[in-house]
């Protein structure tokens, strides 16, 4: 694998030319170079910092070519130094090796860039985000072991979410089905359970119903983007990226605070997905979705992938059934929740890992759920209406009703059961 395309993982021959930067990704230089860390309080170190941030905003401007510049210039600022006149501008532009060298119009950008880093800087502090390079110890090493591996993370919460020692991606298509919703609801509440953090990538549908269900059980999630922090994407889930915040998780995006989405943003968010988490499970996809490009990279990264089959013949389903079929003896199937936690490994860690709040009481949007139903029994869209948050919060909530034995549903309605039936919520 060589590079990082609009479908996922590409590589092959020497050369070939990564979209997503503006040089040719080529062996040896695919990887960046991670440079010795300084330690806190040397001189330079908060320069060289924001010279990445610098950096990491420019159109163009990859992980392969980063590493690229980086390697020949020595580290950031001489980079910048060198955008600064004609000669250096000549110097950048120029290819490595058979590469093809930075396109004209990125060495441009960079020069802007170069002129403006102080103010990204300060952007960054006003965000409220923290910066996590390569040379920091508090990078994750899940990713180092990644041949692409960012360069930076911004990271808004805490950034030790990264690192925890469980992790699992919990993905799939944004046009998710209520089954496929509470499916992944299901997921995620009973990977919380184990104390393991749930990571996706805060879209609508699948992934947010595994966020939303996550930060209910009280456990830590990490949401990734496809965007900057401050052009958060969708817009939908502004509550709740801050949720997940709130919750002890963090919410991180390799690309600067103020560019949007692009076109090959959302593979390179992908791997980062499956490249943070020890393997990736596939609730829903149609033939051609994101969620199976995070697959594919879980695979390229050696990581475990599960997928749940689906009924034949619906749509949400095709892909995954599809992609079971291409990857036989490499992809596996979820037959039950039980059994796949059992399959990750998690089984028993929650004992030593961190206690969850799903132990000591129930949360706000679940006190509303079961004050709407004490009323009566209730639809999904009944109770969105009445406690006010969005679908994939409000159905986290009610599968972790439902694992509790307080809510029971059928023929998509919910009532009260077992030792809340009849009884105030304190």
């Amino acid at each position: 694998m060589l590079g990082i395309g609009p479908d996922g993982p590409v590589g092959g021959d020497r050369g070939m030319r990564s979209p997503e930067d503006g040089t040719a990704a080529e062996g040896p230089l695919d990887r960046p170079v991670r440079q010795s860390d300084p330690g806190p309080g040397v001189p330079g170190r908060e320069a060289e910092r924001a010279a990445w941030v610098a950096l990491a905003s420019v159109e163009g401007l990859g992980p392969v070519g980063l590493g690229s510049l980086l390697r020949r210039f020595g580290d950031g600022r001489s980079i910048l130094a060198a955008a600064a006149t004609a000669d250096g501008r000549a110097r950048i532009a120029e290819r490595e090796g058979t590469g093809r060298g930075i396109d004209p119009a990125v060495v441009d950008r960079i020069a802007e860039a170069a002129a403006g880093g102080q103010a990204l800087m300060e952007r960054v502090r006003e965000l409220g985000l923290s910066v996590v390079t390569l040379e920091d110890a508090a990078y994750p090493d899940r990713l180092l072991e990644l041949e692409l591996p960012p360069h930076l993370l911004f990271v808004r919460g805490d950034p030790a979410t990264l690192s925890r020692p469980h992790a699992v991606a919990v993905v799939g298509t944004r046009r998710a089905t209520e089954y496929g919703r509470r499916t992944a609801a299901r997921i995620g509440v009973a990977i919380a359970d184990t104390g393991a953090t749930v990571v996706s990538g805060l879209a609508v549908g699948i992934d947010g119903a595994a966020h939303a269900a996550t930060v209910a059980a009280g456990g830590s999630t990490v949401a990734v983007l496809g965007s900057g922090h401050a052009r958060l994407t969708p817009r939908a889930h502004e509550r709740l990226a801050a949720t997940i915040v709130d919750g002890g998780g963090c919410v991180a995006s390799e690309i600067a605070p103020d560019v949007g989405p692009g076109p090959g943003s959302f593979p390179r968010r992908n791997r980062l997905i499956s490249g943070l988490a020890d393997a990736t499970i596939v609730v829903e996809a149609p033939t051609r979705s994101g969620a199976l490009i995070t697959a594919s990279w879980a695979l390229e990264q050696g990581r475990e992938c599960y997928l749940v089959p689906g009924s034949i013949g619906a749509p949400m389903s095709a892909g995954c059934l599809a992609f079971l079929r291409e990857h036989t003896g490499l992809a596996r199937i979820v037959a039950d929740v039980p059994t796949l936690i059992e399959d990750l490994g998690l089984l028993g860690i929650a004992e030593t890992g961190p206690k969850t709040r799903i132990e000591v009481g129930l949360g706000p949007v679940e006190r509303r759920i079961v004050g709407t139903l004490g009323r009566g029994a209730a639809t999904v869209d009944e109770l969105v209406a009445a406690v006010g948050e969005p679908v994939a919060t409000v159905l986290g909530g009610i599968t972790l009703l439902e694992l509790r034995g307080v809510v029971a549903g059928a023929y998509g309605r919910y009532r009260l059961s077992g030792r809340l039936t009849g009884r105030e919520v304190a």
